[in-house]
């Protein structure tokens, strides 16, 4: 499952929903807004995305982790608008029979999200200034 919300992304749930009688091992990874970057301070960050675009990769990216690993459910959420600190910006949920599958299909997915995936995060720093940053490509100025 694939979505983009402006709502809080619930992690319980997202843990929940890929468990079953099947599942092994559930490894659940967070992206949480953190204070500091690079030495410097935080007040908030905002997310967008070019949605169409990034739904298509990230149904793609999923359907290519359940072809590299034999996962039984695979859930992606990244959340745009505001996300204040220390909340979630971001969750990868995968489920497998053993956890090396699940560890490495968590790692994949997360880095392959952040290098490819059209969504930007605009860094709100304590200086007021502000700067967009896609982790994949150079900071958009």
């Amino acid at each position: 499952m694939i979505e983009i919300t402006h709502q809080p992304i619930d992690s319980a749930s997202l843990a929940e929903q890929v468990q079953s009688p099947d599942s092994g091992a559930v490894v659940l990874f967070l992206g949480i807004s953190r204070r500091k970057t690079d030495g410097r301070e935080t007040t908030q960050l905002v997310y967008d995305a070019y949605e169409e675009m990034a739904v298509k990769q990230l149904e793609q990216l999923e359907k290519e982790a359940r072809d590299r690993w034999q996962l039984i459910d695979c859930l992606i959420v990244h959340r745009l608008g505001v996300v204040p600190l220390g909340k979630a910006s971001v969750a990868v949920a995968v489920a497998s029979a053993h956890r090396r599958e699940a560890f490495e299909a968590g790692q994949w997915l997360i880095d392959s999200l952040k290098a490819d995936v059209p969504i930007w995060k605009q860094e709100h720093w304590a200086d007021g200034t502000t700067e967009w940053v896609h982790p994949g490509l150079s900071k958009i100025d």
